[in-house]
């Protein structure tokens, strides 16, 4: 051994004999008396021999030590190895092949979903029913009383109306001036004739610009301009039923026109509901169809021919031909004015009074434009008598 190996600490893992260095006796205190010395003797030294001092001197020459045959220790480890690398070589690991998946059964295809209408149907045709009874009685019992439940939808489709307009855009229009000025609306078209209806049409504007004078003046043009706009969309149009009313054969050109206009509707629906592919108007009303257009024109002219057969005198088949194409034509106009006119208020209906219908506005959209023009083609094909 050199003499750079006395005291020096030994390195991890070395497997030879350490001896301390001669230090001297210790001293005598509290803990070393002499009665402990002498139970106290010095360990013998046991002279290295065979492997381990052909190592010491190896390592002091800067050779590398002779493999051992034994149990190895952590010099003799590569670091962070295992010890029994050399001996038990390790296999690579290797993932557990994944079990078998088990064939899963297919499912049948689904069947393909099918359409469903937009509203409680059973409701809406309990209601439709309902109120079809309602005006045929009155239409053909007493015409007066047809007169008031025509005064009646007007004054409550004027409140939703209004109702709405100031719901969503603040806009307030009179309801009271407009609601009378409605009812006597209908009332003079059918007294007095479409010069009646005028007079009273211009009075309720009237009445509309000085009943709003009593309020502060700020937003009173929208107000006004809202007012006069609802006299003409619902009680003006109304009259022209009125008008139709008044014939000889008033209640057979009333129903001929409520005929026409729900018939095209239903054809409408039906046809686009099953075979509506191309959208008509989607930036105004993305459910109607160009298909559901030409199914109206179909199912309108239909009943026209009946209609003008059988109802009206004096009528013949390619009148209603004629009138069921105009019917077709101005009931879909109507529909996408009055969707227009939700669509800038942000709703979908007008009100709920009428379950699976919405609001009497809801069902007044295609009456109301359609009114005039089949008053009108009457008065040219068969006369206002």
């Amino acid at each position: 051994m050199n003499d750079s190996s006395w005291g020096a600490r030994p390195r991890a893992g070395y497997a030879g004999e350490w001896t301390a260095p001669d230090q001297g006796p210790l001293p005598a205190g509290p803990a070393y008396d002499a009665h402990d010395a002498q139970h106290t003797r010095p360990m013998p030294i046991v002279p290295e021999t065979g492997r381990d001092a052909d190592d010491r001197d190896d390592r002091n020459r800067g050779t590398a030590p002779a493999t051992r045959s034994g149990p190895p220790v952590r010099d003799d480890m590569p670091q962070g190895g295992s010890p029994f690398r050399d001996e038990m070589p390790q296999e690579p690991m290797s993932t557990p092949p994944p079990a078998p998946q088990q064939p899963q059964a297919q499912q049948p295809p689904q069947p393909p979903q099918k359409k469903r209408a937009g509203r409680d149907l059973r409701s809406a045709i309990g209601v439709g029913l309902g109120l079809g009874v309602v005006i045929v009685a009155s239409l053909f019992i007493w015409k007066a009383a047809f007169v008031g439940v025509i005064a009646v939808a007007v004054v409550v489709g004027l409140w939703e109306l209004t109702s709405r307009l100031e719901e969503r855009k603040g806009i307030k229009a009179p309801l009271v001036p407009l609601a009378v000025g409605g009812a006597a609306m209908v009332v003079a078209g059918y007294v007095r004739g479409p010069e009646g209806a005028w007079v009273a049409m211009a009075l309720t504007a009237l009445a509309v610009l000085v009943w709003r004078m009593t309020e502060p003046p700020e937003g009173y043009l929208k107000d006004v301009t809202a007012g006069v706009f609802a006299a003409f969309y619902v009680p003006f149009l109304a009259t022209f039923v009125a008008l139709m009313l008044k014939a000889d054969d008033g209640p057979q050109r009333v129903l001929t026109f409520l005929l026409l206009t729900v018939v095209s509707d239903t054809g409408a629906y039906a046809v686009g509901w099953r075979f509506g592919k191309h959208k008509l108007a989607p930036k105004i009303s993305p459910g109607k169809t160009r298909e559901g257009l030409l199914g109206a024109i179909a199912f309108a002219m239909v009943a026209g021919v009946l209609c003008m057969t059988l109802l009206v005198d004096g009528g013949t088949w390619w009148q209603g031909v004629l009138l069921g194409l105009a019917v077709a034509a101005s009931a879909t106009l109507g529909d996408l004015g009055e969707s227009m006119i939700k669509r800038d208020l942000g709703i979908k209906d007008m009100g709920t009074l009428l379950p699976g219908h919405g609001g009497i506005m809801d069902r007044l959209d295609s009456l109301l434009p359609t009114a005039p023009v089949v008053w009108l083609m009457l008065v040219i094909f068969v006369g206002s008598a």
